[in-house]
């Protein structure tokens, strides 16, 4: 499917294909609308490949009296934690609690029983010193009172946008990434009567008809409809992560810990076989069309974090896997600290244009629905789902056929695929229903993504469809004759093609998802290097005066 073979007509486009827009793609395709949904570069390619990867309730906004927030996102927690097993999993936090830093006893007791209230089971527990180091025996000690366990819940957020995005089209809907929406088109009036849409890469453009269009584009929604409140904007504040394998942080549960720096929440959380370390937050001032990195300076932040934490592991950016950086789209007066900005999200209308921006990765369904009321009157007569509907279509609790995999990776895979889970499975040879090292993922999964899940990019197989690019070791090198192998038969490039995008690929590491060159360089200045860490740094140095 491209944008020349596409009908004309819809009921309702979608502009934006993260998670906001595939919510409302899969919510209006089960309401028998035609609807499409564009996205100008890859599928969750922003911030919804780019989160903390956290369903959660947002503790930290009850501090704000923000109750309204916390309650509706406990609530979608919940949903999503019955919903979506194997996509999305329960996953318990550890919170120490220090003398002389961070909140006290009394005020997590009280924040962590409003919490449970709302899910309406307890789930939270104090442990003295004595028995809070077992759980977390790597952990200072200096100060240390004790501390409590929670439970929130994490899921793959790339992941969660493929199978909402996969159960629209089985809804009967459509979606094409790299194409988008270049302008509105209006009636005399000033009503919404189509867009102008091109494929961004081939530069194919179309008119597509419709009267009611749905802007959910995040940071970029302001380019499509600017705020109808002079006061009000979206600040695009970025949020970085730092990867590291588990031989490197060897913990066993989510840590949530205050920075002591500048006192502000900063995790360490177990994902996928690695442990992720975030978050930053602060006014991202880059181009919006660019990929966000970490900063040297917000890596710094991380890793100061990370040894007051833990000051007997002996980590430095050398031990970093990689980065990643998402952009937070957040609506704001410009008055308050990056941290202090509120997560709701807001809806603007203007004549069969809706625009929803802010809000929560966990409250995306809501989103949804709250987008889709506000563009039902240019809607042709439709029954609105009921919201307590579960979100996703149901899968088997267990395959009729084991196939060798353990009853866990049949979830996982019924949780990233949904029903296409069996298909996927049933279609591969038995050498390739065996875990990528350093990873919870099948080689099986490449040939099914690149086949059924509109691959244009290395990029967009290895760093969404699947997490090959961030977990393991110079963004899988080592497992690239296997990839292309498996994935050649299944993607139409030729060889000069396939040379090509792996050129790219590592291209889009280096820049994006590396170490920030000016701290790679400091390391080396620093610390007396290996053989073979002299050698990649020669190589590094070189190519960069080649460059210049």
């Amino acid at each position: 499917m491209n944008l020349e073979t596409l009908p004309e007509e819809w009921d309702l486009i979608v502009v934006g294909g993260g998670v906001t827009g595939a919510g409302i793609l899969r919510e209006a395709a089960r309401m028998n609308l035609r609807v499409l949904l564009l996205e100008q570069k890859d599928f969750a390619w922003g911030t919804s490949s780019r989160s903390s990867k956290l369903i959660h309730g947002g503790l930290r906004y009850l501090k704000e009296g923000r109750f309204l927030l916390t309650r509706d996102a406990v609530k979608e927690r919940e949903r999503l934690l019955k919903d979506a097993p194997g996509l999305v999993k329960q996953l318990e936090f550890l919170v120490p609690i220090f003398k002389d830093r961070g909140p006290g006893k009394w005020t997590l007791e009280a924040g962590l029983s409003i919490y449970d209230l709302i899910a309406h089971k307890r789930q939270h527990r104090f442990y003295p010193p004595s028995e809070f180091i077992k759980l977390l025996p790597y952990i200072d000690q200096k100060g240390l009172v004790g501390g409590f366990s929670f439970f929130d819940a994490q899921v793959d957020d790339a992941r969660l946008v493929l199978r909402l995005i996969s159960e629209a089209v089985q809804f009967g809907g459509r979606a094409l990434n790299y194409t988008k929406a270049t302008g509105i088109n209006r009636n005399s009036k000033g009503e919404v009567i189509g867009i102008e849409a091109e494929d961004t890469e081939t530069r194919q453009a179309k008119i597509l008809v419709t009267r009611a269009v749905i802007n959910a584009t995040g940071v970029w929604a302001e380019m499509l409809h600017p705020s109808p409140d002079p006061e009000l904007h979206l600040r695009p504040l970025r949020g970085s992560h730092l990867i590291f394998s588990c031989r490197v942080l060897p913990i066993d549960y989510a840590v949530s810990f205050i920075h002591p720096a500048d006192s502000r929440a900063v995790f360490v959380i177990p994902w996928e076989g690695v442990v992720l370390v975030g978050t930053t937050d602060l006014d991202h001032r880059a181009d919006l069309s660019f990929e966000p990195a970490a900063s040297k300076e917000e890596v710094s932040y991380l890793m100061e974090g990370l040894r007051a934490l833990f000051p007997s592991f002996d980590i430095s950016p050398k031990n970093i896997l990689s980065t990643f950086a998402g952009v937070r789209p957040v609506l704001s007066k410009g008055k308050l600290a990056p941290s202090e900005e509120s997560r709701e999200h807001v809806v603007w209308k203007d004549k069969g244009l809706v625009t929803i921006t802010g809000g929560k990765l966990t409250t995306f369904r809501k989103l949804a629905l709250d987008a889709l009321k506000a563009a039902k009157p240019f809607f042709p007569p439709v029954t609105f789902p009921d919201p307590n509907d579960p979100v996703f279509l149901p899968v088997p609790r267990a395959p009729k056929e084991s196939y060798g995999l353990s009853q866990d990776m049949w979830q996982n895979l019924f949780g990233r695929y949904g029903q296409d889970a069996d298909e996927l499975v049933r279609a591969s040879a038995p050498e390739d229903l065996t875990v990528i090292p350093g990873t919870h993922t099948l080689w099986a999964e490449l040939p099914f993504a690149a086949k059924h899940e509109q691959v244009r990019h290395l990029s967009d197989l290895l760093l969404r469809r699947v997490r090959i690019g961030l977990l393991t070791p110079r963004g899988g090198k080592a497992y690239f004759r296997r990839i292309k192998k498996l994935c050649k038969p299944v993607l139409p490039w030729s060889r000069k093609q396939w040379k090509q995008e792996i050129k790219m690929y590592f291209h889009q590491l280096k820049r994006a998802h590396a170490l920030p060159a000016k701290l790679t360089e400091e390391l080396y200045r620093r610390e007396p290097p290996s053989i073979v860490e002299f050698r990649a740094f020669l190589t590094f140095y070189i190519r960069k005066l080649l460059s210049t």
